[in-house]
């Protein structure tokens, strides 16, 4: 139930079935074995947007590392994929040619790739290895800018294709940029699971021109624009995130701490002069002494809008290396988004790979001129209407937007019981992780009694009543959960 072993199990078996009916059709047959892999290896999240929205910053601030970009070759469609591997090690793919290893320099701030002279025709994939906690479940795929709503480009297609989730970037939240994640929603699969989706709106340290207030601003506009019920359909959540602030947060040494702790000597005031202009801040004279090569280092990794809100919170409490870093990383909105991949992604990858494998054999299907291709859309069809877990996810979203007609409280209980806190029993629940299992019953019991009440209630329009009836089968589905595990083999 909470990890989807029966949506799992069930992609399998379609999975071996179309292999079966393609053992003879080779163009088939690899997608298919593709799919199959995939279903064992790390989550697959991608992170979209148009040009210059700070895809590269974001994905290094999710790491913690420097990494990205790796490099710029003009005209480009390639994706740039970041895994878990046991050394640093970059490999280009192109059509028509073997893989070709990259030099790769590591340092202290992270690592940067050689593409040596690399030419941009036939480049299709960077492959970039990285040894890292962060990609232990995740692997990110960093794409090409992202056209508009009218020509959104090849990027789209295979993004859709390629990822099992999406972190879609937006400076502003425009219409055109929404416009762009419709696509790909007419297949069986894309209406009823669609792939999900989190909108950031990036560079928050810029909104209303970079104030020192920009951050809670950007804040309230994504709560404002998740409530908007054109967002809400299209995404699971909405997060406002400056990926330079967070960046700099994880990643903040001593020296820049020490750099920053001596600025914050100066009277707010005046530093504030020094801080309208980078320009300022590198030739001014300040009251104290910093180099001007540690300005330009601050400068870099901060940007103005970073500096101005580091001294303050030195300023206010956070006199130490790492309570400074914690609160750039929690203010820069990276924490949240961290928090929402985690809570919406990972916990859920189970369901989103099978997500991807359905897509897949659903290609394959209207692609092959074959005489059992309805036979094969009627068996994605089947798992379609059996999956329980999409009907949660796309409760989540109507949760998310306010669609459900449900009063605040049983908005935040069922968010709860659908995995929005968390798809473990007792983060269900709404229980300590180390309570009896006969808690875990009676709360379970309790919550499904109360839901399918609920369900039942013909005062409730239609649509409460439905979205009444997923919470209550997300309530069966653990207590049949607690069932399998009271039937099990205690351990030796």
């Amino acid at each position: 139930m909470t990890g989807g072993p029966g949506l799992e199990a069930a992609v399998r078996n379609l999975l071996h079935e179309a292999l079966d009916r393609c053992r003879d059709d080779p163009r088939a047959a690899g997608p298919l074995r593709h799919q199959l892999a995939r279903l064992d290896q790390p989550l697959r999240v991608a992170i979209a947007g148009p040009w210059r929205s700070g895809k590269s910053t974001l994905l290094n601030a999710l790491m913690g590392e420097t990494v990205a970009p790796v490099g710029e070759v003009a005209g480009s469609e390639a994706f740039v994929w970041y895994e878990d591997g046991p050394v640093p090690r970059a490999t280009a793919w192109s059509t028509g040619q073997p893989p070709q290893e990259l030099a790769v320099a590591r340092s202290a701030a992270g690592m940067r790739v050689d593409l040596g002279g690399h030419a941009a025709d036939g480049l299709t994939d960077i492959v970039v290895q990285w040894p890292t906690r962060s990609l232990r479940q995740l692997t990110l795929i960093d794409t090409p800018a992202l056209g508009g709503a009218d020509d959104p480009g090849p990027t789209i297609g295979r993004l859709l294709h390629e990822a099992d989730a999406v972190l879609h970037l937006t400076r502003d939240g425009r219409d055109s940029d929404l416009r762009v994640l419709e696509a790909g929603r007419e297949s069986l699969v894309g209406q009823a699971a669609p792939v999900p989706v989190v909108l950031v709106r990036s560079r928050a340290d810029e909104t209303g021109g970079g104030q020192i207030g920009a951050l809670l601003t950007a804040r309230q506009l994504a709560r404002r624009q998740q409530r908007d019920p054109r967002v809400a359909a299209l995404c699971l959540h909405v997060v406002a995130c400056s990926g330079a602030v967070g960046l700099a947060g994880r990643t903040l040494g001593e020296a820049e701490f020490a750099a920053l702790a001596e600025l914050a000597r100066v009277p707010r005031p005046q530093l504030e002069g020094h801080l309208l202009s980078a320009d300022r801040f590198l030739r001014g004279e300040l009251p104290v002494y910093v180099d001007t090569a540690d300005r330009a280092a601050l400068l870099d990794r901060l940007g103005l809008f970073g500096v101005r809100l580091a001294t303050t919170l030195v300023r206010t409490g956070c006199d130490t290396r790492a309570t400074l870093a914690a609160e750039l990383v929690r203010r820069s909105g990276l924490a949240e988004l961290r928090e929402s991949v985690h809570r919406l992604f990972v916990d859920r990858q189970g369901v989103l790979k099978a997500r991807s494998a359905l897509a897949a054999v659903e290609t394959v299907a209207r692609t092959r001129p074959a005489p059992d291709t309805r036979a094969l859309l009627d068996s994605v069809e089947r798992v379609l209407a059996g999956a329980h877990e999409f009907a949660e996810l796309r409760l989540f979203a109507a949760l998310r937007g306010d669609r459900s007609g449900f009063d605040a409280a049983a908005v935040e209980e069922a968010r709860r019981l659908i995995g929005g806190e968390g798809a473990g029993l007792a983060a269900r629940l709404g229980v300590d992780h180390d309570v009896p299992v006969h808690r875990l019953w009676e709360a379970a019991g309790e919550a499904q009694r109360r839901w399918r009440e609920r369900a039942e209630d013909p005062r409730l329009r239609l649509g409460q009543r439905r979205g009444a009836q997923v919470v209550a089968r997300s309530c069966e589905g653990m207590l049949a959960e607690l069932v399998d595990r009271s039937r099990r083999p205690a351990p030796a």
